[in-house]
C-alpha cells in the first residue's frame, strides 16, 4: 500500500502562518453563501519548527530573524510536537508558546501553531511525544515510500486506540483553554501517513486510522471557537475510491474548519488525483484554504516546463485553482533571500 505521500520526499517538521488579527476568529459564511466567499489575495508568511524559531529571536540566526520583521511576512507558524506541550500525564507546559506569541505580538506579527503527532525519517525511539505515550504503547511505526526517494521509517501517535487519543484531546482542551482567540491558527498536520504493519503492534487498520482523523477535526472545532482550527489533508490510505477523502472534506465545508495542505506542486500527478481536486471543488465552501510550500517543493520540477517552480506559478496555482489565502514558506526560498520588493 502507497500513499504516494507528497512524491517529492519525506516530510519535514514544518510550520505556516496566517495573518488574521490576534485573538480575533477568521470570518466565516453560511453554506448557502459559500459561492459568494471572496479568496483576496494570497498572504506570504514563514513556516519553521519551534527550536528554529527560538534559535532565530534569540539572535543565532540573524538571517530568518531578519525575514521575520520584514514588512512582506505577515507572521509565522511554528511546528510543536506534542512532547513540548506535555512531560508527564496531563501535566502541560505553555511557556515556549507564550514566549512565541510575546515575540511575534510585539512585532504586529502573526503566531499559527501545528501540533505534531507524527516524525518522518527518525527512529521510533526519537519521537517527539510524550514519554508516557510511548511506555502505553501508544506509537506506531510508518514507512514512507514514493517514486521520487529512497524508503525511509518513522513514527506517529496511535490515534486510533481510543486511551491515546483521549489524552491526545485532553492536550488539544487545555492548549484552547489557554490560547483560544489568541492564536491565528491551529493545525493538525497531513493525513498521508503509511504505518509498518508488519511491525505495528497498535492494531492498526486504514479505517480506524481514519475515522481517528475524523474525530480528531471535529474535537479540534469543537474545543478552538475563536482560533481557526484547519486540517492539513493530502492523501489517505486505502481510499481509492475517496469515499473517506469526501467524506472529510463535507465534515471541514460543514462543520467550517479549515483546510491545507503540507505540498503545494502544480498539476503534479499524484496531488491532482488526490486531495487537489477536492480542495479546487470545495474552495468556495470552506472558511480558509492554507497552502505550505516546503524545501522539497521549491526543487521539484514544474510538469509543464520541467524546471524548478517559479514563485509566481506557485501563487498562482495555490490561489486560483486551490483558493489559498495563506502560503507558507520556507525560509529557503529563493524569493526571501533577497530584500523585500
Amino acid at each position: 500500500m502507497m500513499t504516494q505521500r507528497g512524491a517529492v520526499g519525506s516530510v519535514a517538521l514544518t510550520a505556516v502562518a496566517l495573518t488574521a488579527t490576534v485573538g480575533v476568529a477568521f470570518a466565516v459564511s453560511a453554506p448557502d453563501k459559500a459561492a459568494s466567499m471572496s479568496h483576496g489575495k494570497v498572504t506570504d508568511n514563514l513556516y519553521m519548527s519551534l527550536g528554529a524559531f527560538e534559535d532565530a529571536t534569540s539572535g543565532g540566526d540573524p538571517k530568518v530573524k531578519a525575514m521575520i520583521d520584514r514588512t512582506d511576512i505577515g507572521g509565522v507558524q511554528v511546528v510543536v510536537p506534542w512532547k513540548a506541550l506535555e512531560g508527564k500525564k496531563g501535566e502541560y507546559e505553555w511557556s515556549r508558546l507564550d514566549d512565541a506569541l510575546k515575540y511575534l505580538q510585539a512585532r504586529h506579527k502573526q503566531l499559527f501553531v501545528q501540533v505534531q503527532d507524527r516524525f518522518f525519517d527518525v527512529a521510533m525511539t526519537d519521537a517527539k511525544v510524550p514519554q508516557y505515550v510511548k511506555d502505553e504503547g501508544g506509537l506506531a511505526p510508518t514507512i514512507d515510500e514514493n517514486p521520487d526517494n529512497p524508503t525511509t521509517h518513522g513514527a506517529m501517535v496511535a490515534q486510533w486506540n481510543k486511551e491515546v487519543r483521549a489524552d491526545f484531546q485532553a492536550m488539544l482542551r487545555a492548549m484552547a483553554q489557554k490560547f483560544d482567540g489568541k492564536l491565528a491558527g491551529v493545525n493538525l498536520p497531513e493525513t498521508a501517513v503509511e504505518v509498518d504493519t508488519k511491525k505495528d503492534q497498535t492494531k492498526y487498520t486504514s479505517k480506524s486510522y481514519i475515522d481517528a482523523e475524523i474525530d480528531n477535526m471535529r474535537y479540534g472545532k469543537k474545543v478552538f471557537t475563536k482560533t481557526q482550527f484547519i486540517q492539513y489533508i493530502n492523501f489517505l490510505p486505502d481510499d481509492d475510491d475517496h469515499k473517506r477523502m469526501t467524506e472529510m472534506f463535507d465534515l471541514a465545508r460543514d462543520k467550517k474548519i479549515g483546510i491545507g495542505g503540507p505540498d503545494t506542486l502544480p498539476d503534479r500527478k499524484y496531488q491532482m488525483e488526490n486531495s487537489y481536486k477536492f480542495l479546487h471543488e470545495y474552495k468556495d465552501s470552506l472558511p480558509l484554504v492554507a497552502m505550505a510550500v516546503q524545501e522539497p517543493d521549491i526543487n521539484a520540477k514544474d510538469p509543464k516546463t520541467g524546471e524548478p517552480y517559479t514563485r509566481e506559478r506557485f501563487t498562482d496555482f495555490a490561489h486560483d485553482y486551490l483558493g489559498a489565502r495563506q502560503m507558507f514558506w520556507t525560509t529557503e526560498a529563493d524569493w526571501l533571500q533577497k530584500p523585500p520588493a
